[in-house]
């Protein structure tokens, strides 16, 4: 039996289907807030194609039998004129970004999208890692000529792995796309959150912006702001949605309210989220079913009591710790850590709000790079 019939009896697409796709029959465009997490407001969205016309919904698999019959090229075009059929009604001040795979750049039919829509300011073309870069040199016109008439690049699953490095180095984009494999948790994962801010620090040093995606929890999302990430997208901003999805209001005022001013001269601005627990032994439990856990803080009716290692929370070993209100200046928590017995000197602070909760933990490096004057992330 033909390959295209086998598709069609699982409800993928045949060759018909895909050929009607091609044209942009039956696709739409889907498109997702991106965030300032500054300002709290929407500044951009991704367009991301759709199927409502098919059986078949994943784009991953249009995508795939797509490259599968050799047609990836005309799918993508199809779905990058579906992206730019709303850019007319864009909101004011924010940008669109449209996903190509690095190999189809040099197609004809890819290259007459970009030249149907002229100048291309306030577009963000973002590289996929679908397939890999075999030459970056042959690239470069076509990088260029889309720099030429006013796009930025952006390049997706920054921190990935060892292709994601490569692509930083090479492409120099005005965007990098932080992996959602490295968003995932960061709350928890120290290493995670020291990973974004060296990526940051390389974003700051080439000019560019970094993006975090996939955010699907508050935790993550003050994490990420904490660590001065201008931009954000997940579903816990905005799902993919018709034109133009505006951003919840309860979100918008907790990243609107975050003040720049407290935030650079007070441990408010260096504080991060952490695993709590309510007994040592819940806290080793803790510690077991996440290996990357390195600090839990014991709590008391969300009052913090101390910040346990690994091996403290397995002998049951509470030390109590220091405990500092959000706005106490940088200089002064400091000065009250160095007072402490030298066994526990270096030890996080624990950081509550005015009324003695516990709110996140303040580490003593980054209190000494805020007090140097050292940002912890570039800001857009």
């Amino acid at each position: 039996m033909p390959a295209t019939h086998q598709h069609q009896d699982h409800g993928l697409p045949g060759a018909a289907e895909l050929a009607r796709a091609c044209t942009g029959e039956g696709m739409a465009s889907w498109y997702q807030p991106i965030i300032d997490t500054a300002r709290g407001t929407v500044v951009g969205y991704e367009a991301l194609a759709r199927f409502p016309g098919y059986t078949e919904k994943n784009p991953e698999v249009w995508f795939a039998a797509a490259q599968h019959a050799g047609r990836a090229a005309d799918l993508e075009a199809a779905a990058l004129r579906s992206a730019f059929a709303h850019r007319g009604t864009l909101p004011a001040n924010c940008f669109l970004t449209v996903n190509v795979s690095p190999h189809l750049l040099p197609s004809p039919v890819v290259q007459a999208v970009w030249a149907d829509q002229g100048h291309l300011g306030g577009v963000i073309v973002e590289l996929t890692e679908q397939t890999p870069i075999d030459s970056y040199l042959e690239l470069e016109p076509f990088l260029h000529a889309l720099r030429a008439a006013g796009a930025l690049i952006a390049v997706d699953d920054a921190g990935s792995g060892y292709a994601g490095l490569q692509h930083l180095l090479t492409l120099r984009p005005s965007v990098i796309k932080l992996d959602r494999e490295l968003v995932r948790d960061v709350d928890v994962d120290e290493a995670r959150r020291a990973l974004i801010e060296m990526l940051g620090l390389f974003a700051s040093r080439v000019d560019a912006w970094i993006l975090a995606e996939g955010i699907e929890r508050v935790e993550e999302l003050d994490t990420l702001a904490a660590l001065g990430v201008p931009l954000v997208q997940g579903y816990l901003l905005g799902r993919p949605a018709p034109p133009w999805q505006a951003l919840d209001l309860d979100v918008a005022l907790r990243l609107s309210t975050r003040s720049p001013t407290s935030q650079a001269s007070t441990v408010r601005g260096v504080v991060e989220p952490v695993a709590t627990a309510a007994s040592p032994r819940a806290a080793a439990a803790l510690f077991a079913a996440k290996p990357f856990l390195t600090d839990v803080v014991l709590l008391d009716n969300r009052r913090p009591v101390a910040v346990l290692s690994e091996e403290e929370a397995r002998l049951g070993v509470v030390t109590a710790g220091l405990v500092v209100n959000v706005d106490t200046p940088v200089d002064e928590a400091l000065q009250r850590s160095i007072t402490r017995d030298r066994s526990t000197r270096f030890a996080p602070l624990l950081v509550t709000d005015n009324a003695g909760r516990f709110v996140g933990i303040a580490r003593l490096e980054r209190l000494i790079g805020r007090l140097a004057g050292n940002p912890p992330a570039p800001s857009a």
